[in-house]
């Protein structure tokens, strides 16, 4: 979950609400700058009622004198008189001074709570007045207040940063995880759409809460959106984890996550080499097994002293032989390409030596023949997008359904642009 919001200094909320007091009869327009020059050097314009004028007068000259202890006695002798709503509304605003002077944030609250119970605050004020409200009730964990208060701000157009982070956590934690959920996405979708990378906590919160709700689907939906707005390694190595958790014993389709893992760059452990070498080797591509145990002594992440992966590199070597040097010409021959069966064996060999155009026609016989269609599909998808073909890849992978489906979503978004200025994610989802 992302860090919890410092609530705004009592200094800088002066600043905001401080000059924030309406005057609830209207001024005409040739007085209006007038009236605001004079709210400005003289302080707080108020029509009380007749009761109420003499407290809401002391209030206003303790506020002008920054007396704290008047100002607290004058909304003591106040309490008793206000009886409008204009009233009660101008004794919020006054507590809020209060609270504000005596960096009292209860105080803060209820007042910011009594002006907007009075129907009151002018609608120039309204997303000020309730988001600092919603922020102190998300701060206080009274997610209902929080939702009822941030909504309100959201849509009176507050701008404040912080607001779209605070009211998704407080739609997941207050139990309302279905609009949290429509929120993240209608504003990921949005964002996306205006070329704009969303905050990491828009993914992060919202995956979370699909996970431990077991809403599987949906959580791979955003996790896949995650990894196209954060393409770097460790976000495909987080979601890529889970796409081979739900592949489960499915062999065939766990190389093929392993070969997305590793176009993504998102291999980040000897494990991670080692069970991808090893699924190459049961699937007699001795030739990708080599590669992958290369790549991993490259990279720095399998040492050239691992006994086990050494003698396996050896292994698969000797039993490649000169496969890679005679394989073009064998996969060019009638007879190869006649046979479904021969054809996919040998697309996959050549995948697996990084000669992907060489791939696609092999592939193609084997998805014409019917026979697992969707496994065949998504390899010949693979394998164009590999070569650079991405309109087709794309075309192939939206085909393609059954077990292979997940991994072809995140295919997909590797294969959609990021958003500009796309940066690492700054939290990790959690991968469990």
């Amino acid at each position: 979950m992302f860090h919890r919001f410092r609530s705004m200094p009592a200094t800088a909320m002066a600043a905001v609400l401080g000059c924030a007091l309406m005057t609830t009869a209207a001024a005409p327009a040739a007085a209006r700058e007038k009236q605001k020059k004079e709210e400005a050097a003289e302080g707080p314009q108020a029509s009380p009622s007749k009761g109420f004028l003499p407290a809401v007068q002391k209030m206003d000259e303790s506020l002008k004198k920054q007396d704290a202890a008047a100002l607290q006695a004058a909304i003591a002798e106040g309490q008793g008189t206000a009886t409008t709503d204009d009233d009660k509304y101008f004794l919020g605003f006054f507590t809020l001074q209060l609270g504000i002077l005596n960096k009292d944030q209860a105080l803060q609250e209820k007042g910011l709570d009594m002006a907007l119970d009075s129907g009151k605050v002018q609608p120039a004020n309204a997303a000020t007045f309730n988001f600092f409200s919603g922020q102190f009730a998300y701060q206080k964990k009274d997610y209902a207040k929080a939702i009822q208060r941030l909504e309100a701000a959201k849509a009176a157009g507050s701008t404040e940063s912080n607001l779209p982070a605070m009211l998704l956590e407080s739609y997941v934690n207050g139990g309302q995880t279905d609009k949290g959920i429509a929120f993240a996405k209608a504003e990921i979708d949005r964002m996306m759409a205006a070329g704009q990378t969303p905050p990491d906590w828009m993914f992060v919160n919202p995956i979370n809460a699909l996970q431990k709700a077991n809403r599987t689907n949906e959580a791979f939906d955003l996790l896949a959106l995650r990894a196209q707005a954060y393409p770097d390694p460790q976000v495909w190595n987080q979601a890529l984890r889970l796409v081979l958790g739900q592949a489960g014993a499915n062999k065939q389709l766990s190389l093929d996550v392993f070969r997305l893992m590793r176009a993504t760059d998102a291999l980040r452990n000897r494990a991670e080499f080692a069970e991808y070498a090893q699924l190459a080797t049961e699937a007699a591509l001795p030739g990708e097994a080599v590669a992958v145990i290369d790549a991993g002594q490259k990279a720095g992440v399998v040492s050239a002293t691992d006994s086990q992966l050494s003698e396996m590199k050896k292994a698969q070597a000797e039993r490649a032989g000169d496969e890679e040097s005679t394989i073009g010409a064998y996969a060019k021959k009638p007879s190869t390409l006649s046979n479904p069966k021969v054809a996919g064996a040998t697309g996959d060999a050549l995948f697996g030596y990084g000669r992907y155009a060489e791939a696609i026609p092999l592939y193609q016989a084997a998805v014409n023949a019917g026979a697992d269609k969707d496994m065949w599909t998504y390899r010949l998808a693979a394998a164009q997008a590999m070569a650079g073909d991405t309109a087709a890849a794309k075309t192939g992978f939206r085909q393609v359904g059954g077990a292979y489906a997940l991994a072809a979503k995140f295919w997909l978004a590797k294969l959609n642009p990021a958003p500009a200025g796309a940066a690492p994610a700054a939290q990790p989802a959690a991968a469990n």
